[in-house]
């Protein structure tokens, strides 16, 4: 268990070990519920990591499960208690979208992204993402917009450090065309982008328009890793009717695949550069 993984990648691993441990004694998530009288849906919560399970509780459903290696049990409940943790973004849990995308992208090792509205966040100069939140939510008081840009300013720490996120962003032409808070802030938004690409663990690519059609068009996405873990594994979907996590070994490697296409579709980082370059001299 690692001291950098942080609460969000611990639940998630606690969750999986006790849904291994469920089905294991040959128990349904119906039947675990109704023993301890809880809410029908309180035991696919925690296995999906929904919500913060009680060292009480793991005690509870292992005993239940008859798991007996008491190392074992240890281990999990001590999970469980550092799985409760307090982090630097328990703060801005009012602002933050269902699901806990940013706990994820804190522990994640590396992580693909297709975007093909707008510059994705954790590459957003603070202008450029005023006037993005600005305009997105324009009946907000001004000190709430001040900490949506705080949290992404504060997220924007998984690129350096000692052990930074592995970033590859696809993004389509259009979010480097497209005029966000006047020329001046995307001058230097697109600046931007050409020094964080220099970043050895950044790589940015253009998916031109003449590549045509391709299977994300639907939508931004985002495949999160975690390190020697693949079954944690999970992909992001954003949009606007709501968020969805796939988190299916399958359907995740299916994305996988799809990522790996989508990316020897694109322009690769060094003419992506180029591109940029083209767009401030223009």
């Amino acid at each position: 268990m690692s001291d950098i993984e942080g609460p969000t990648l611990r639940r998630r691993r606690l969750g999986a070990e006790l849904k291994r441990c469920r089905e294991t004694a040959r128990l349904t998530q119906q039947e675990v519920s109704k023993h301890f009288e809880w809410h029908s849906a309180k035991v696919t919560r925690i296995e999906t990591a929904r919500v913060a399970v009680t060292p009480r509780d793991v005690r509870d459903l292992l005993t239940l499960y008859r798991v007996e290696d008491t190392e074992y049990r240890d281990a999990l409940v001590e999970l469980a208690r550092m799985s409760r943790e307090r982090t630097w973004w328990t703060d801005y849990r009012d602002i933050m979208r269902p699901g806990n995308f940013v706990g994820l992208e804190a522990a994640a090792t590396s992580m693909r992204s297709w975007e093909p509205i707008i510059i994705p966040g954790l590459l957003q100069t603070e202008a450029y993402m005023r006037a993005l939140i600005s305009t997105g939510r324009s009946n907000d008081p001004p000190q709430h917009i001040d900490r949506r840009i705080s949290l992404r300013l504060t997220r924007q720490s998984r690129l350096s450090g000692e052990r930074p996120l592995e970033l590859v962003a696809v993004v389509d032409e259009a979010t480097v065309r497209r005029m966000v808070g006047g020329t001046d802030v995307m001058k230097a938004q697109l600046e931007h982008l050409i020094e964080i690409a220099k970043l050895p663990n950044v790589s940015l690519q253009i998916m031109p328009f003449d590549a045509g059609e391709h299977p994300f068009l639907g939508g931004s996405a985002t495949l999160l890793e975690f390190r020697d873990t693949t079954l944690l594994d999970v992909v992001y979907l954003e949009g606007l009717a709501g968020d969805y996590y796939e988190e299916q070994p399958p359907e995740v490697a299916r994305y996988k695949q799809e990522f790996e296409r989508l990316s020897t579709r694109a322009l690769d980082h060094r003419t992506t550069i180029k591109m940029i370059e083209g767009l401030l001299t223009a």
